[in-house]
């Protein structure tokens, strides 16, 4: 049981887990539905709250924390990879004992569903933009995935029923990828052997810069995703000058550039962050609570042990 059960931001979880949550907090919790843009702002909301609640539209950062003076949890409504990708301050957490918590895995079908749609549209022309001369298929295209965790093995499973040749690179290989017909390839090679390239890539990664650039080529498509920039900006505006390469962004991975990257025509985007559909956030809701649980059950068992 918690004193004060704190919703920071738009997390997206849904009424009935905010009422579940309630169950929880000695105190009514308390929702904001809008993002905070300081730490003064964060501080003055989490203050008194020993449970946090945050997406990935909030940074939480050490100074922020430090204000709540007894927090012990914090939950993340969004995908939790590792330190530098993470949006709360890890390293401030542990060192105070709080503990911090992510989910993965609850927007890759609607996010899959978004690519595979605009590729679509792209090669055959069905919108304002064609790739090639003439309307072609998926039945036969090379495409390249970086990055093959659930989202890229979702679209790789996805291409693969439309015929598309897929490959893939990744820091670590993936054997089930591979026995599904998947393969591997190098970085480099990846990117000169392919036609189209996803990418797929925690927060704050940067793997494509002016010689990557370079060796993909032109004639290319280069979709991504991911959270933020998975490239150096100003190699991937060199590339995209040429006007037979297009880029395919959501609202995620185009960030902050979408009025900028609006006056390219060879440029696909969407302000809506595509993974974002009411079944993402029953499944989000479900496995934040989850993790919520697991923490609770956890601290009674270790008070009961002592």
């Amino acid at each position: 049981m918690f004193r004060q059960i704190v919703v920071l931001d738009k997390t997206g979880l849904q009424n009935w887990a905010l009422e579940r949550l309630n169950k929880f907090s000695q105190n009514p919790i308390r929702v904001y539905e809008d993002i905070p843009t300081t730490d003064r702002e964060i501080s003055q909301r989490i203050k008194d709250a020993d449970c946090v609640f945050v997406s990935w539209s909030t940074q939480l950062s050490g100074q922020a924390l430090s204000s709540a003076k007894d927090l012990k949890y914090v939950g993340m409504c969004c995908s939790l990879y590792d330190r530098k990708s993470a949006n709360v301050d890890i390293d401030y957490a542990e060192k105070n004992g709080i503990t911090v918590t992510g989910v993965r895995d609850y927007g890759d079908e609607g996010l899959v569903e978004y690519i595979i749609s605009e590729l679509i549209r792209l090669i055959k022309g069905i919108g304002s933009q064609q790739w090639k001369t003439e309307p072609v298929e998926l039945t036969g295209r090379k495409v390249g995935i970086i990055g093959m965790g659930t989202t890229g093995k979702m679209l790789a499973d996805r291409l693969q029923a439309f015929g598309a040749k897929v490959y893939y690179f990744n820091r670590s290989r993936k054997p089930q990828a591979e026995k599904d017909g998947i393969i591997y390839l190098p970085l480099n090679e990846l990117l000169e052997s392919t036609e189209i390239i996803s990418i797929h890539l925690p927060k704050n990664t940067t793997i494509l810069n002016r010689d990557e650039f370079t060796k993909f080529g032109n004639g290319k498509v280069l979709i991504n995703t991911s959270l933020g920039l998975t490239f150096d900006k100003s190699a991937f505006d060199n590339w995209i000058s040429n006007q037979t390469n297009y880029a395919i962004f959501d609202g995620d991975g185009i960030g902050n550039y979408k009025q900028e990257f609006d006056n390219f025509q060879n440029i696909i985007s969407t302000e809506v962050v595509s993974g974002w559909t009411k079944e993402a956030q029953e499944r989000l809701s479900l496995k934040v609570l989850d993790n919520l649980l697991d923490y609770i059950k956890n601290t009674t068992a270790n008070k009961e042990k002592m």
